[in-house]
Formats: structure tokens, sequence, C-alpha cells
């Protein structure tokens, strides 16, 4: 009798402790950003002019979030296209092809889309958009992938009067 209840009362704390969730998800408005989205932990911000930068980790993984005014608002679209091939280029790994991606709030231009970096050190998920002359890039980087995480992160991206 005793066995079966302490059976029980094991199993029933194991599966309790399977539902406790690795990541804890808060709302995140980085100021200066004119963007929110959904971090796993607290970010460190910082800002320095017309750029900026929020950025935690959670779990062995690294989320971020950057934004920049473009100097010249005709050249988003060439600068959305380039910072993906830059972050590939960086890490040295091939550049997937583009995905979709829809923020609410962001300017839509074909140029905007999501990417997944894989190599044999882990691996990145980067999407870029941007909102009017404003340019931002959502990071995940990780041992290896984890796609539900990376979905609730890019998912909950919003800019502009959509925040």
């Amino acid at each position: 009798m005793h066995r079966c209840l302490f059976a029980g009362l094991a199993l029933g704390l194991t599966l309790l402790s399977a539902c406790q969730p690795a990541l804890n998800w808060r709302e995140v408005r980085p100021e200066g950003a004119g963007a929110a989205a959904l971090f796993p932990c607290k970010p460190e911000v910082d800002q320095r002019g017309s750029m900026g930068l929020a950025q935690c980790e959670a779990a062995g993984r690294r989320f971020a979030l950057s934004w920049a005014d473009t100097p010249d608002p005709t050249r988003v679209g060439a600068a959305l296209k380039a910072m993906p091939q830059a972050l590939a280029e960086k890490l040295g790994r091939p550049l997937s092809p583009m995905q979709p991606l829809q923020v609410p709030g962001m300017t839509p231009l074909p140029e905007a889309g999501q990417h997944l970096l894989a190599g044999s050190g882990g691996i990145a998920r980067v999407a870029v958009f941007a909102h009017g002359g404003r340019v931002f890039q959502a990071l995940m980087t990780a041992p290896k992938d984890d796609a539900a995480a990376w979905e609730t992160f890019a998912s909950s991206l919003r800019v502009g009067a959509a925040r």
C-alpha cells in the first residue's frame, strides 16, 4: 500500500515538474525601440544614438532584438537584405532560403523575412523587418534548434502603433 502511494506521489511530482516551463516569457518594450516582443528573460538594453539592442540568455539560448535608423530611407530594403547575409558570414554558416515573416505594424517589404542558420556549433534563427526608416533584427542562438521558442519570440514581435 505504501509503495503504491509513494509511486503515485513520485509519478505525480514528475508530471508536475514536466509541466514547468523552461522559459519564463514576458512582454518587453525596450525604451526607444518602437517595438515590443516576448522575451524569456529580462533583457539588458543598450542604446546609442539611433541604434539599440535588447538581449538576454535563458536555458542556454540567447535572444536579441536590435534596431537602427537608416540614414537613407530608400535603402531600407538593401539593409534588410544585408543583415542576415552579414550574420551568416560572421557565423560561417550557410544562409537558408528566406521564409515569410509577418510582424504587426511592419512596413511590407519583399526583403523582410526569417532564416535558419545551422552548423556544427549550433543554430541561429534571424528575422529582419522594418517600420518606416527603422530596421529591426530579431535573433535566437542556441546549441540546438528550439522551433517552439523561436515561434513564441518571432510571433510576439510588434512595431509602431501595433505595439
